[in-house]
């Protein structure tokens, strides 16, 4: 079938159409959890985001005989450009029906796009940077991801390998029940108190009273520990605000520590509940009461959490900070009731977080791919 037409959406019927054709793709699957429709209009670049300030970004919507049968976005990261020099730019928000030709005709739209601007390579999924979502999952279809994380039907790696694009990078995510923590601990405990004491390091919580302060304080570490890895583009200071009153809301407090030598702050780790459930529940629409209802009795009611990051700054590296946080984190979590926990995303080329974990007794319980492709 030839009858395919790409638009870029900008009538209020089209960017509403775009927008909800997940719920198509989805309809029948019980591991779905939508996105909050509020978030992805402006990460679709239908509404105002931080991130497009100094980025860009073009929606494709594919239809055929009137009917919405694909999506794509093609993302240009200047400051990944302007860090790495590589030539690359960015695909994500790809969702689409099973259909090779569907699929060729998205990924061509976002090449032509791209290569307009100076692009020579292709990658993806980000939807939209390293800092959002990320991936393709590739493995552990039978369960559905904890909050912020990735999932798709099981033919998308291959519609996308068929269109010439090769593996970039996986990423991983290790789950464990919270029963598994404790034994893990004690395993480390007397050499995770050796370094704390070595270094005369204090693992604090988050500061109840200065809230804002101390999210951006986390935000700042984060973007100042993460300049070795992969792929990894800094937040702007407007995305840094944003990202934190959204923690602000999101977070408990008693599971975000951060570690502080001489009183500076030098590492972070911080987890946030496994709100996808109450999102499902919400079907991805906050209002007129999903507000309440995501964030209702969140310390008491959310017994999952994901351990979304543990950070130190590049001059504390290799010196255990990590264990010496997670260490103060797994008490923490057995007094606030939590029954699971995942680590997630660890990149492949992390050997180092990924062995530790291995060896710590976590199950690598899914797998995502980042893929790649030469612009033609």
């Amino acid at each position: 079938m030839t009858d395919i037409k790409i638009i870029k959406p900008s009538s209020r019927k089209e960017i509403k159409q775009t927008l909800l054709f997940p719920w198509q793709i989805y309809e029948n699957d019980p591991y779905w959890i939508p996105p909050l429709l509020g978030e992805e209009k402006g990460l679709l670049g239908f509404a105002k985001e931080p991130f497009y300030e100094e980025n860009k970004i073009q929606t494709f919507l594919a239809t055929r005989g009137g009917k919405p049968v694909g999506r794509i976005a093609a993302i240009l990261n200047v400051g990944h450009l302007n860090r790495y020099h590589d030539g690359v730019g960015f695909f994500g928000f790809f969702e689409t029906i099973d259909d090779q030709e569907v699929a060729d005709a998205l990924f061509e739209s976002a090449e032509a796009w791209l290569k307009e601007r100076g692009a020579t390579t292709i990658r993806g999924p980000m939807n939209p940077s390293m800092n959002h979502t990320v991936g393709t999952l590739i493995d552990g279809f039978d369960s559905s991801p904890f909050f912020m994380m990735t999932y798709n039907p099981r033919y998308y790696p291959k519609l996308i390998e068929r269109n010439g694009f090769v593996k970039s990078q996986d990423l991983f995510s290790f789950w464990g029940k919270i029963d598994m923590l404790p034994k893990i601990r004690a395993r480390y405990l007397h050499t995770a108190e050796a370094i704390q004491e070595r270094l005369n390091c204090v693992v604090r919580p988050l500061n109840k009273r200065k809230f804002t302060a101390d999210y951006e304080m986390f935000l700042d570490v984060y973007n100042r520990s993460l300049t070795n890895t992969w792929g990894f583009v800094p937040m702007s200071p407007n995305e840094i605000k944003k990202m934190a009153a959204s923690l602000k809301m999101l977070m408990i407090p008693e599971l975000a520590l951060a570690a502080e030598i001489d009183g500076k702050p030098v590492g972070v780790t911080f987890c946030l509940p496994d709100y996808n459930p109450r999102i499902k529940a919400i079907n991805g629409r906050l209002f007129p009461f999903g507000f309440i209802k995501l964030l209702r009795n969140k310390e008491e009611a959310i017994k999952r959490i994901r351990i979304i990051s543990t950070n130190v700054l590049p001059e504390y590296q290799m010196t255990g900070l990590g264990l010496v946080m997670l260490n103060a984190l797994v008490p923490k979590a057995v007094e606030c009731g939590v029954q699971e926990a995942e680590f997630s995303w660890v990149l492949e080329s992390n050997q180092f977080s990924r062995g530790s974990l291995e060896k710590g007794g976590a199950i690598c319980n899914k797998t995502y791919r980042v893929y790649d492709k030469p612009i033609r």
